[in-house]
């Protein structure tokens, strides 16, 4: 009897090809408890549930700093504490400042020292490292997948060519005349083949493991050009808009030129009409000082006069 083994969510016990490989879940707790990426830190979690988009470590610092802002060398939003997130607090304190990551040149790839831990050769950030990793991990799956169905495709064949064998035993009704005219037709409509030029091998018929290689270099020549397109359509994006900031900034410097101008302007003439009127005041000051003083002399000599 083969031996069962529990499920570490539904604890109900299955063989060990029915559980995951990492969790060891059962195909009932997959499907109701997917592996997703938090919102926050990017990191892959099981989903308790449909509302939940954070893993339980982004919602306790959730509770306890409140919304995270962007880390300012990955730009991941999980900088809880401070501009930076945890993973690239931790890694600048063991590695030391960032270098610019050889895939998206964002200045967040930590050098480790250690050529080894390096993916094939090249200094990578956390999120394109990971991203890597996974591209490795489907092609070696859909490479799995191509081996074993031309390796069944093989078996078939084989099973066919022995089944045809014992065919043609209960089938020796046929004559040697019939065979032998048979020959010459596949041996003439060869010879058309490679008369006309084309380089025709056996091995073309059958399904060669160099196939495999072919397809998926294929495929991943195709991911790569649609990237490539991609990336040159956010490009042009951000010309635009750093040409369209470029243009706002200048009006903008020009308004507040002319604003300052304007306001210089009216300040000067202001000052100018303050010290006018009040150099005219003073002159009226001086005037009814003036008036008064006379008519006090006036009223004094009148009242000598008698």
């Amino acid at each position: 009897m083969a031996a069962l083994y529990a499920c570490t969510k539904c604890h109900q016990r299955f063989p060990f090809e029915a559980l995951s490989q990492g969790q060891q879940l059962c195909k009932e707790c997959r499907i109701a408890h997917p592996v997703v990426k938090c919102t926050y830190c990017r990191t892959e979690y099981q989903q308790e549930s449909k509302t939940s988009t954070i893993c339980k470590k982004c919602a306790q610092n959730v509770q306890l700093y409140g919304t995270p802002k962007p880390c300012q060398y990955c730009n991941i939003i999980a900088a809880f504490i401070g501009n930076k997130c945890q993973r690239c607090t931790n890694s600048e304190k063991k590695y030391g400042p960032p270098y610019s990551c050889e895939q998206c040149k964002q200045q967040c790839a930590f050098d480790r020292k250690d050529d080894r831990k390096k993916v094939d050769g090249k200094l990578l950030c956390w999120l394109c490292t990971l991203s890597y990793k996974r591209v490795l991990q489907k092609t070696k799956e859909q490479r799995r997948h191509l081996s074993s169905s031309s390796r069944s495709h093989q078996e078939k064949e084989q099973y066919n060519r022995l089944s045809g064998g014992s065919h043609y035993n209960s089938q020796k009704t046929l004559s040697t005349s019939s065979i032998q005219n048979e020959i010459p037709k596949k041996k003439s409509k060869f010879e058309s083949i490679t008369t006309n030029g084309d380089s025709f091998s056996p091995d073309l018929a059958l399904d060669s493991p160099g196939t495999d290689h072919f397809v998926i270099i294929a495929q991943l020549k195709e991911e790569v050009a649609t990237l490539k397109k991609m990336l040159h359509q956010k490009d042009q994006m951000i010309l635009e808009k750093e040409k369209k900031i470029t243009e706002l900034k200048a009006d903008f410097q020009y308004q507040e030129s002319q604003m300052r101008a304007k306001m210089n302007q009216m300040e000067k003439t202001h000052k100018e009409v303050t010290e006018q009127l009040q150099a005219k005041n003073r002159e009226l000051l001086k005037q009814a000082a003036a008036l008064s003083k006379s008519k006090k002399s006036e009223k004094s000599g009148a009242i000598t006069s008698p």
